[in-house]
């Protein structure tokens, strides 16, 4: 296998994450709550929200976004304890849903938007979609598990076994301690290298992660989401990753026969759970298709 040359960015990627942003703020229940927006003012495009995955943040969209900004407003969340937003005493499913609604009204989107959430990012989508998705278009969900009950039961992350975040003694240190959770291969160095570099904050002297450390130990996980995907108020979409680590072939199943018989339920070749960073262009094609297909069939 010939060595990976790790300076080697491609112009699609760069492209991507040159393209400006703005940071937006709005407060929840006493919290700031921070969104990237791809867009200025107003206009008669639909809106498009991406959420993230557990400890994760916005910037994990920064070179998927851009590829929908020609039909879409695109904008992606921070939930609160993560990336640039604040933290908070505790964190509840049903707040998360809330700041996902606030963020979709501070927006301005017309019409109704789609939600698409990757992992923890795609239970709290169903979260508003069971709840408030009557005002929304769609939601996909990508490389979400949501079991069978008779199933056995995913392993839960673990709690977090210290009472504070751990701090490094400079920047590149904590970067190059970056690791996908769950573990999986990644041959894209430089987008690793990306959300490495927008994933740590000056802190108590030192370079440590921007999540609260408590958000990883957080019910995040104590609901099934069953009755929530069966519930959702708007149509769904699955994409998942061929080799994930979480959805297995059961789950798929599983979850089809609560979306329905016409949800979209797509398999990302050679992905893994993290399927817009093992397959980039292949997650916006096939996002992509799913999107065109609704618009064609607006409800």
């Amino acid at each position: 296998m010939p060595v990976q040359d790790n300076s080697y960015v491609p112009d699609w990627f760069q492209r991507a994450i040159d393209r400006p942003t703005q940071s937006r703020f709005v407060e929840v229940d006493g919290c700031s709550i921070h969104y990237l927006s791809w867009f200025e003012g107003a206009d008669q495009r639909p809106g498009l929200l991406f959420i993230h995955g557990g400890g994760a943040h916005a910037n994990w969209w920064r070179f998927i976004a851009p590829f929908f900004t020609d039909v879409y407003q695109v904008v992606a969340i921070d939930l609160s304890g993560m990336g640039d937003s604040g933290a908070r005493h505790e964190y509840l499913p049903e707040i998360w849903a809330r700041e996902i609604g606030a963020v979709l009204a501070d927006a301005g989107f017309p019409g109704r938007p789609v939600v698409v959430g990757h992992s923890f990012g795609g239970l709290m989508a169903m979260k508003y979609g069971a709840e408030l998705g009557a005002g929304l278009s769609g939601v996909v969900i990508v490389d979400s598990p949501v079991q069978d009950p008779d199933d056995e039961p995913i392993p839960k992350p673990p709690a977090p076994t210290s009472t504070g975040p751990k701090i490094h003694p400079d920047r590149r240190t904590a970067e190059k301690r970056f690791r996908l959770m769950p573990p999986q291969p990644c041959e894209y160095f430089y987008i690793t290298d990306f959300i490495a570099r927008t994933s740590v904050k000056a802190q108590d002297g030192g370079w440590t992660w921007k999540f609260d450390h408590k958000v990883m130990g957080s019910r995040r996980f104590g609901e099934p989401y069953n009755a929530e995907l069966q519930a959702l108020k708007c149509r769904a979409a699955l994409i998942y990753g061929e080799n994930s680590a979480i959805v297995s072939s059961r789950t798929v199943a599983y979850m089809s026969s609560l979306m329905g018989p016409i949800a979209p339920v797509v398999e990302i070749p050679e992905a893994y759970h993290h399927v817009m960073l093992d397959q980039p262009l292949a997650f916006v094609a096939a996002l992509r298709a799913i999107l065109d297909a609704w618009a064609r069939d607006p409800i």
